[in-house]
């Protein structure tokens, strides 16, 4: 069997855990398992390591986890606390590091076109005002390779805007979504870990709650199910003793092995 690792860079929701202002007991927590950064994770498998995307506080994760080189970053959509982390990849980029090639990212049309705009000197070969990450944007529009290694992107709905997650071997990372469509569901059969967004109890119009994503990781059996995008309403500890046996609360720093073979 052919294994990997997947390291949890964030687990938390776009305002971050503690949320600034906020003096609400999660926030106060001195459980470093509610020190919650902006959603990714990071793969890693025979001396390769991908990203899923790279959000505002890529930085500090990179660090904490000592990534000093990145061999790709996929991306889901083109939200704020997904991407931009891009120019935190630039000492990642460098030729000391790439031995002069452009690190790939992976996005769909719409969500390249994002990046291309918030990131327009990232872009510009002519751009004079010091580094810039040294990038590649391919445009994605199904299952692709990396390295030998198959992704497949399973579309998801945001409130009312389609984005994707991945499907990697018997592993699936599917962040921000409110429903997964029937189609998308029968794309996650036979996974054995899967990361569910899972924001709060309270209904959300582009989230889905504890409720839901229980719901939904009963129908998809994984061996294992991890909640990420967190917010500030779920204390780590209370909330892993109400959740049942299979399902846990993902943290910053989470490392888990997943199957990579189909």
């Amino acid at each position: 069997m052919k294994t990997g690792t997947v390291t949890v860079l964030g687990s938390g929701t776009s305002m971050g855990v503690p949320t600034i202002g906020c003096e609400c007991e999660v926030c106060r927590s001195t459980d470093p398992h509610d020190r919650r950064t902006r959603p990714s994770v990071m793969i890693e498998w025979d001396d390769r390591r991908i990203m899923i995307d790279s959000g505002p506080d890529f930085r500090e994760q990179a660090i904490r986890e000592k990534i000093n080189r990145l061999d790709a970053v996929i991306y889901t959509h083109g939200h704020a606390d997904h991407i931009l982390g891009l120019d935190d990849l630039r000492p990642l980029t460098y030729p000391r590091v790439t031995a002069g090639k452009r690190v790939p990212l992976y996005a769909r049309p719409e969500t390249a076109r994002i990046i291309r705009s918030v990131f327009k000197y990232v872009f510009d070969d002519d751009y004079k005002y010091g580094g810039i990450a040294k990038v590649q944007l391919h445009e994605i529009h199904g299952p692709f390779d990396v390295h030998g290694l198959t992704i497949t992107p399973i579309p998801v709905m945001h409130g009312d805007t389609e984005i994707i997650g991945y499907r990697v071997g018997r592993f699936a990372y599917l962040t921000d979504f409110s429903d997964i469509p029937e189609s998308s569901m029968a794309m996650l059969k036979g996974v054995e870990v899967i990361f569910l967004d899972a924001l709060r109890h309270e209904p959300h119009p582009t989230h889905s709650t504890v409720a839901n994503s229980l719901r939904l990781a009963g129908i998809i059996g994984a061996e294992q199910t991890y909640f990420t995008h967190i917010c500030h309403d779920l204390g780590h500890a209370a909330t892993n003793k109400m959740l049942p046996p299979g399902v846990q609360l993902a943290h910053d720093g989470l490392r888990v092995t997943i199957n990579l073979e189909s």
